[in-house]
Formats: structure tokens, sequence, C-alpha cells
């Protein structure tokens, strides 16, 4: 009897025992939506649950946010993002920040790209400046406002001596709807990646002018860093996991062993540093917590800095 009551309740007390939902807080088609349906397709081969990746856009990335931070903490609801949490706290947009969720793990930080459309007079980024001078009207500068893109561009703005009375910021709900505007002409530049845009990068239809990384990415060998151009700035959206606060720690334990798991998986590996131009830079748990709070910090120096906001 003390076996099977013992039994019994491992049975009862099994995490998961049923899907699990990751919440996209953005649309179709983003380096978040892409990377995270990549990563769980392998992590839920371990956690032995189909994992539902679902998309909820609006409100500049904090309906969906809000949703998770509202959910049960039972582990079945999670929320793949980046920084859009805390800079739209920062920004004034959101009640709450990383410190409202659960940190389960950083997975991987994606190095950003300045992109323009094909035959747009700028051929590299250190050229954008020059434009922005002699340019008869406004340049337009797409941004999702207050996300990562929106801090990228104030720095490179910052960084490369433009005035943000000269350009004009045009804001999207989310990336697709930014590619396609450039790829339409209606802006000229966006801050892209290789998960959203590389096959346009491949297909000629826009140009990379730039990696904002350390180093050139495999995928875009003959693309120069923002600092090989000149330009003093290293920029990339660091993509995690988080649960709802008060999710048992036995629950976000199976979740980040999960997702070691999945980034240990060799062909997965390669597609994110090569396909996806991100590096891999896994970090679990409290791990995790200090890191997001250090970069708080270094957040709330950098947006009084640029000015960030609406």
């Amino acid at each position: 009897m003390l076996l099977w009551g013992t039994a019994l309740a491992f049975a009862e007390n099994r995490y998961p025992d049923r899907e699990i939902t990751v919440v996209i807080p953005f649309g179709l088609g983003g380096a978040t939506d892409v990377l995270f349906r990549d990563i769980f397709g392998t992590a839920q081969i371990y956690l032995d649950q189909p994992v539902l990746v679902v998309n909820m856009p609006g409100r500049e990335a904090m309906w969906g946010a809000q949703y998770v931070k509202n959910a049960s903490p039972d582990g079945y609801t999670l929320l793949g993002s980046h920084q859009t949490i805390d800079l739209s706290y920062l920004a004034g947009l959101a009640s709450f920040s990383h410190a409202d969720f659960a940190p389960v793990s950083l997975l991987v930080r994606t190095i950003n790209i300045p992109a323009t459309y094909a035959g747009h007079a700028a051929q590299q980024a250190s050229d954008i400046d020059a434009l922005v001078q002699t340019s008869s009207a406004p340049l337009k500068f797409g941004v999702i406002a207050n996300s990562t893109d929106h801090l990228f561009w104030l720095q490179f703005f910052e960084q490369s001596g433009i005035s943000l009375s000269d350009v004009q910021l045009v804001h999207f709900p989310d990336t697709a709807s930014e590619v396609e505007a450039l790829v339409a002409r209606e802006i000229d530049f966006a801050m892209l990646n290789l998960p959203s845009a590389g096959t346009l990068f491949v297909s000629g239809a826009l140009v990379p002018l730039a990696v904002a990384g350390s180093e050139r990415l495999s995928g875009l060998p003959d693309v120069l860093t923002l600092r090989e151009q000149g330009i003093d700035l290293v920029h990339t959206s660091d993509r995690g996991v988080f649960a709802p606060a008060g999710t048992s720690p036995g629950e976000l334990a199976v979740l980040n062993d999960a997702l070691a798991y999945a980034l240990a998986s060799e062909p997965l590996r390669h597609r994110i540093t090569h396909e996806y131009g991100s590096l891999i830079d896994y970090r679990s748990l409290s791990t995790y917590r200090d890191y997001l709070d250090e970069q708080f910090n270094e957040l709330v120096s950098l947006t009084e800095r640029v000015h960030f906001g609406r």
C-alpha cells in the first residue's frame, strides 16, 4: 500500500502532464517567433508533452507579457521575450518589469542588423549620417516603439552624431510589418536580424548595412561590423523564457532542464549560430535573474542618456 501510495503521488505530481503554452508577445515571422518555435520544438521532446507557441501581439508587446504575468503559476503558461519587458516599464508603458516574473532561462542573444532596401543610396551604416544631413526630407527609420530596435536607433544616432530632430521615426506593431514597409520602400531603414530578414538579404530585396556584433556573422561574412565602420555600438536582443511569479522551483527546474537539453542539440545550435545570427548564452534560474537585474540597471542609465521613450 505504501508503494502504491508513493506511485500515485508521483503520478499526480508529475510535471508536465499536458500541453504547455508559450506566449510570444510579437507577431509571426519576427526573430522571437522564429527562435522560440525552433527551440521549443526540441525542448518538447524532453518534456514529453507538446508545446504550443502562441503569438499575442498588442500594446507594444505588453499584452502578451501581461497575459502571462496574470496566468496561473502552474508551469503551463510561459513567456518568450527580451529587453522589451524592462524597456516598456522604463518608458512608462507598463507597470511591471522582469522582477514581476520568475525567470527560467536566458537562451540566445541575437545580433541586430541595420538594413535598407535594394537601390538605396546607403551602402553601409556609416553612410547614414551624411545622407541625413543632405536629404531634402527627413529619412524614415522604422521602429517598434519602446522595443529593442527603438533603443538601437537612439544609440546609433548618439554614436553617429545624428540629431533626433533631423529624422523621422515611423512606428510599427511588429517586425513583419516593418519588413513589409521596408521592402515597399515606405521607410528608409529598419533594424532587423537574420531570422526575420535572412532570406530577403540572400534574394537582394533588402541590404544589410552592418552587423551590430563584436565580430562579423558567419551568415553574412562580407558585412562589416558597426565598429569596423567607425560606429562604436554592439547591440543584441537577449531572448529568454519567463514564468508567472510563484511558479514552483520544481517546475522551473524541469523547464530549465528541457531548454538546456534543446540547446545541446547540434543541429539546433548550428541553426541558431549560422542561420539565425545569434549567440547561444544559456543562463539558468538565479543566474538569469542576476543577469536581468544587472541589465536593468544598465538600461536605466542608457535610456536616460538617449532620452528613450515616445
